[in-house]
């Protein structure tokens, strides 16, 4: 058996001939192969597990629920190992979304009638509905009040700029129903509601949006939930009461839907909600307790 080295030159390639030199070039991929599969084998060893996906709730719910619901996301989240993912909007928006198909696992409603709309729209089951907060209105005007709004009369001075919820929102539907009983009232006049309205400048499509027109300074007051101000942005405005008789209590109705790819933890949700924490947790942000 014969073998040469043969140098090519300045490309340093060696090329190696013979019985001898195959053996060796069978050696040496055995030894490039071993190699990778050590390597590949370590690289596999450093990746970690894939996490599995955390199982998700979808609750859709008013507005005005938004501070309490964050914190009773957290709470409901923690206790049960899953995400609550949250749709706030005005409730009559939600329920057409929902009587068009929107996925949902729980729908929170500040209104009965727009419940109602959802149950119609067989999206839930009116034996599964529970009243789980109730809430009321108060005026609010920026902190410095550039209206001079102190009582609800005022709301009928000439000139003043006032926003409301749109009245298809429940929080407009209230404000209209205390703006006809406060007409009626021989302390008011029959035609306060007329000249309220006739002040507003603005109709939002939820709470919120109101509130936020009067935090910015952008009117004189507007009607909003008790709850949309007890929080932080109790700083930000004045609070105007309506009183007792002329109010309207706001009743929150909650459901799982029934067509919810988690309908078991959707109704421990429900019955959270209804829970001393879950009701603890409402009335810390200025919604009145219900009993289950």
């Amino acid at each position: 058996m014969a073998f040469r080295l043969i140098d090519s030159g300045d490309s340093r390639i060696t090329h190696v001939r013979g019985d001898i030199g195959k053996h060796f070039c069978t050696a040496q991929r055995c030894t490039l192969m071993a190699v990778s599969l050590l390597l590949a084998w370590s690289l596999a060893a450093c990746v970690p597990p894939a996490t599995p996906r955390q199982e998700e709730l979808v609750v859709f719910a008013a507005a005005s629920l938004t501070d309490a619901f964050t914190e009773i996301g957290e709470a409901f989240g923690a206790r049960n190992h899953i995400e609550v993912t949250f749709n706030f909007a005005g409730s009559q928006t939600l329920a057409g979304q929902l009587t068009s198909g929107a996925p949902a696992d729980v729908f929170a409603s500040a209104s009965d009638r727009q419940m109602q709309f959802a149950i119609d729209g067989e999206r839930v089951d009116p034996s599964a509905v529970f009243t789980f907060a109730a809430n009321r209105l108060v005026i609010v005007t920026p902190r410095e009040n550039p209206g001079a709004v102190v009582t609800p009369v005022d709301l009928a001075f000439p000139g003043l700029k006032i926003v409301l919820a749109d009245a298809a929102v429940p929080a407009g539907n209230y404000s209209l129903q205390f703006l006809a009983k406060a007409s009626s009232d021989p302390a008011y006049t029959t035609t306060y509601s007329i000249a309220v309205l006739s002040n507003v400048v603005s109709y939002e499509e939820n709470v919120r949006a109101v509130l936020a027109k009067i935090v910015l300074g952008e009117a004189d007051a507007a009607i909003v939930y008790s709850s949309d101000v007890a929080g932080e942005q109790r700083d930000s405005v004045q609070i105007v009461e309506i009183p007792t008789d002329l109010n309207v209590v706001a009743a929150y109705q909650v459901a799982p839907v029934i067509d919810s790819d988690r309908p078991t933890m959707a109704r421990i949700f429900v019955d959270f909600l209804l829970s001393p924490t879950g009701q603890s947790i409402l009335n810390k942000h200025g919604f009145q307790r219900v009993r289950p």
